[in-house]
């Protein structure tokens, strides 16, 4: 079974291809999109070793020609020096603005390549097919690309929709549970930040998805990219509406940097972390309930998943410092940082009239439970 989901955005709309098996049909539905028969490949290693040969085989079914460039799989690849390796791979390759870029891999190959596809040759079309929860409910979609810097996460990118999204659900069986978890942090944001129905569903049906479910996981997937592709579509570059899609990234994004973005914190655990510490702060301000963060954290642990500062092994900045990381982060304007709220479970708004000494109360009470 496979779904179908289109991003409106005029001239450049596109479809979101998601089900089992879609990457084995990859040739037949990228090949509508080419100007010649031929793409380039960018993956990283670990993606490559599991899923590159069923890709190039459904590309040779097409009579699609392909090269292949392996990355190192981590966080560390969203830099500059790797947006250098892979611009002049491609233009070694001769890749010229109508050909395809494919970006076959999780959140890291997709942002990367993305931001690669953006700057070459000013603008280079690239489909992307991601391999992991996390990216295929969020990062592929809706053409925010980017890299990190010492100073914080994506502050160097640039709005670059791809002209296809291939989700093959069938390639998430061969996620480590961690990293399958990790993507789930961002499946409840959808649920949190605007549809309670959603999350009510993802308490019923959580477990079964995380066991491997494919008709949970299938839902899970499309609920979250409809409502991803509405958003976008309605607010591209995140003037309003879509910068309710980073409930909770305030928080993580400070925490992935104080964590030196490493596997101590992957970025779907720091999202989880985070929408937990945005609820917490929302009741604090009495903004809701104390039962919504209650809930929250309740549905997080029962996924057995990170819901809190103490969950992250290893030394941590004190609360001050962590402020100063969060004051890095993409939403400050003119000095002053929005952060996204919530009125209830399914409420999400955006403010930037928020106590900072509620903000570092909360923190610090976080951290004194850290071991």
């Amino acid at each position: 079974m496979q779904e179908l989901v289109r991003v409106e955005l005029g001239e450049r709309a596109y479809d979101i291809c998601i089900g089992g098996g879609v990457l084995n049909k990859a040739g037949a539905l990228i090949a509508p999109l080419l100007k010649r028969p031929r793409v380039a490949i960018v993956s990283d290693s670990h993606v490559a070793s599991l899923h590159l040969k069923t890709l190039t085989s459904a590309l040779d079914a097409e009579g699609i020609t392909h090269s292949n460039l392996s990355l190192p799989q981590g966080e560390a690849t969203k830099s500059w020096p790797f947006v250098q390796q892979v611009t002049e791979w491609l233009l070694a390759e001769k890749i010229e603005r109508n050909d395809i870029v494919v970006a076959f891999g999780g959140g890291v190959i997709g942002d990367l390549v993305g931001f690669a596809s953006s700057i070459l040759r000013r603008g280079v079309r690239f489909v992307q097919i991601p391999t992991s929860l996390l990216a295929q409910v969020d990062s592929s979609v809706g053409g925010k690309t980017g890299i990190n810097t010492p100073f914080g996460k994506n502050l160097i990118g640039a709005f670059h929709q791809p002209s296809l999204v291939l989700a093959d659900i069938n390639v998430l069986g061969t996620l480590t549970e961690r990293d399958f978890l990790a993507g789930y942090g961002e499946v409840a944001k959808y649920g949190l930040l605007g549809d309670l129905g959603f999350f009510e569903w993802l308490e019923e049906n959580g477990p079964k998805l995380a066991a491997g479910d494919a008709a949970a996981r299938l839902e899970a997937v499309r609920r979250s990219v409809q409502m991803k592709a509405d958003i976008v579509a309605r607010d591209e570059t995140e003037k309003g509406e879509r910068a309710l899609l980073n409930l909770g990234h305030t928080f993580c994004h400070a925490l992935e940097a104080a964590t030196g973005y490493s596997d101590r914190l992957l970025h779907g655990e720091g999202v989880a972390i985070g929408c937990a510490l945005a609820f917490e702060t929302s009741a604090r301000l009495g903004l809701c309930s104390q039962e919504a963060p209650s809930r929250v954290r309740a549905h997080l642990k029962d996924m057995k998943m990170k819901s809190d500062i103490s969950d992250i092994s290893g030394e941590l900045p004190d609360a001050a410092e962590l402020m100063k990381l969060m004051m890095q982060d993409k939403k400050v304007s003119a000095g002053t940082l929005n952060f996204i709220m919530a009125r209830d479970i399914g409420q999400a708004f955006v403010t930037s009239d928020i106590d900072h000494f509620t903000v570092k109360s909360v923190l610090t009470d976080a951290l004194t439970k850290h071991p």
